[in-house]
């Protein structure tokens, strides 16, 4: 059993993500998200967290014996990054999953559409800057770079590593799920890594 934090446990992959522990695992779930009430009914295995990760005391409540922080963010993401790694740092939890996004690193092949990557499409410089925050930190990290997310009810996926070339564009919210059970569940999968993720 292992605790798992999951911080915009709200959002569309935070939700499907939720959701597939409870059916996979007996992991025990803390979800945290600015609006809790939209959780609904929790089950034995939850409990809630109302707050952003830029309050650093309601952070601290979150981080209580967890052994994994999956985070699934929006908005300023390089200031909650630097804000969740000195939390995590203060609370002594080191295995972080972070979601940020294809083509931050240029990885796109022409033939998927370069106009994906972030020479050319300005709004990924957000995901950029978290994902370098994250990298430049001493925890055990795992920057995700999802495709493009659908509701694909498979799990059929590729895991590219950085430095290699994308692998397509799509991937449904149960691969990012899938992956993340599995990250979460291994140590040293994807450790220190950043991994992008697309439909086989």
């Amino acid at each position: 059993m292992t605790n798992i934090l999951i911080i915009g446990a709200t959002g569309s992959v935070g939700s499907i993500t939720r959701q597939y522990f409870l059916d996979n695992t007996d992991d025990q779930l803390t979800l945290m998200a600015r609006s809790t009430a939209r959780l609904g009914k929790l089950s034995d295995r939850e409990r809630a967290v109302t707050g952003s990760v830029t309050d650093a005391a309601v952070l601290q409540d979150a981080l209580k014996g967890q052994d994994v922080v999956f985070a699934a963010l929006s908005g300023n993401l390089a200031g909650m990054a630097k804000s969740l790694i000195a939390g995590m740092d203060e609370a002594g939890v080191k295995r972080l999953l972070f979601i940020a996004s294809m083509g931050i690193y240029n990885e796109i092949p022409a033939s998927l559409g370069a106009s994906g990557n972030l020479r050319r499409n300005p709004m990924l410089k957000g995901y950029r800057n978290a994902a370098d925050a994250v990298e430049a930190s001493d925890l055990n990290y795992t920057v995700i770079r999802p495709g493009w997310f659908d509701n694909g009810g498979n799990t059929d996926y590729q895991v590219t590593k950085k430095g290699e070339p994308f692998g397509g564009h799509d991937v449904s919210r149960q691969s990012i799920a899938d992956l993340v059970m599995r990250l979460a569940h291994d140590e040293t999968l994807g450790s220190r890594d950043s991994l992008g993720i697309n439909r086989k």
